[in-house]
């Protein structure tokens, strides 16, 4: 409410102080960063918010600046009823933002009439309002989901880390957006984007030791980047130790749990960060896959419709609508799932699978021949092995299972679960690369 619209830096970073201090009371359960961030500036009344977070009671202020004072105003609210249960004026002077934004959060802790955890959070926070900023901005573009979003987030944090090299959880937010960027963006280089998401998550942790996010960000990074199941394990165990309510990390861990085969357990785990963070799109889209796993085609294509109602650009959820319309032979939602994406892999992977199921082989194999001829067959290893599968060329997926393997693709987490290689799980070439990679078997 400042006069000149210039304090987003500083209400956003109450919210998410707020968020992370109540994160930590025993017993209550707190809407996660995406979900409760994706309300701001939606002229909704409270309790269609409460019904779609599926929130009990609602928190919601505002910031005014003048001069060197700001008044920072917050109420707790019944999202039911709409009745008040505090509120609470706070003046101050503008020298330490984060003290301020601290002192706040602790304040409605108070109110809630609960008791903090002892572990309370104590990493880096910026020091530098644009670098947090930038940190907020990088954030909401990572959660979108689609290439151009992913490299527009590295772009953001980037610029945030230069400006406050020891914000811990920006350098934890980098290591992810860097790895989506050169997995999934058109501009992102993997030989590149790979190697410095590492460094960023070990700056993370370097720099927080006792902080879940930079463990969490090194482990999925040992996942999907080095099929190192172990240290993945180790890393997102301590994570999820130390914050073990963060619905980032626990969808991390849930992707742990499918690629080695616990479909089961990872589907209750992202139930659970679900109910912590109910509009994420990744959590969404990391159920669909889970569920797609184990045959439950009907929740698969309800989870990847939320995605995509969540976040329509999100291209991983679009492929994926695409692959459960396969499953069902709806042929033409299929398409029609493939091309809500905005990216052109994803379109012509749609085509290669669309055109070989309607019999048009011809069509097929020249929508593979593009992808074969263009810049995407390295990076897109495991989608190609899916396609021949899809296509039942064997001998040929199980050349291009060969190339994802030495080429660390990420694709491979979802070998033991995938549902488009059925048909190869009966070879015992299968098994042989399942125990290469020290995948337990079947």
């Amino acid at each position: 409410m400042s006069a000149q619209k210039d304090q987003e830096y500083f209400a956003d970073g109450i919210a998410e102080e707020i968020l992370n201090v109540l994160a930590q009371v025993d017993g209550l359960r707190v809407i996660g960063r995406t979900s409760s961030f994706s309300m701001k500036d939606r002229n909704e009344d409270l309790r269609t918010i409460g019904q779609r977070l599926s929130a009990t009671n609602l928190l919601e202020g505002s910031v005014r600046k003048s001069g060197a004072r700001v008044r920072i105003t917050a109420q707790l609210v019944e999202a039911e009823g709409g009745s008040h249960l505090w509120s609470q004026e706070f003046d101050r002077e503008l020298t330490d933002v984060f003290v301020v934004q601290e002192e706040i959060a602790h304040a409605v802790v108070a109110a809630l009439k609960v008791k903090l955890l002892p572990a309370a959070r104590e990493e880096p926070r910026a020091a530098n309002p644009e670098a947090y900023d930038l940190y907020l901005v990088g954030r909401a573009f990572l959660a979108r989901g689609s290439g151009d979003a992913y490299q527009r987030a590295v772009q953001a944090l980037r610029k945030s880390v230069a400006l406050d090299p020891d914000h811990a959880e920006a350098w934890a937010v980098l290591a992810e957006a860097l790895f989506n960027a050169g997995d999934f963006s058109l501009k992102g280089d993997p030989k590149l984007d790979r190697p410095e998401a590492l460094i960023a998550a070990e700056r993370a942790i370097a720099l927080a030791p006792q902080g879940a996010d930079g463990y969490s960000a090194r482990g999925v990074l040992r996942l999907v980047m080095l099929q190192d199941w172990t240290g993945a394990r180790a890393d997102l165990e301590r994570a999820r130790s130390l914050s073990p309510r963060n619905p980032d990390i626990l969808l991390n861990h849930a992707r742990l749990l499918a690629a080695l085969g616990g479909l089961a357990e990872a589907i209750a785990v992202c139930q659970q960060a679900a109910g912590l963070d109910p509009l994420s799109a990744d959590i969404q889209y990391m159920l669909n896959a889970a569920y797609l796993g184990t045959g439950q085609l009907a929740l698969a294509e309800a989870a990847a419709r939320r995605a995509l109602e969540f976040s329509p650009e999100h291209g991983r959820g679009a492929r994926n609508l695409g692959i459960t319309m396969l499953l069902q032979n709806r042929v033409s939602e299929a398409r029609a799932a493939f091309r809500r994406s905005n990216h052109e892999f994803v379109m012509s992977m749609g085509d290669v699978m669309v055109e070989h199921t309607l019999g048009h082989s011809a069509e097929s194999q020249r929508a593979l021949d593009s992808i074969l001829a263009g810049p995407w067959a390295e990076n897109s290893a495991y989608q190609i092995v899916q396609m021949y599968a899809w296509r039942g060329e064997i001998d040929r997926a199980f050349e291009w299972l060969g190339r994802a393997v030495e080429l660390h693709d990420g694709g491979l987490t979802y070998l033991k679960y995938d549902p488009l290689l059925r048909n190869l799980r009966g070879d015992p070439r299968y098994a042989a690369f399942l125990k290469k990679m020290n995948l337990p078997a079947d």
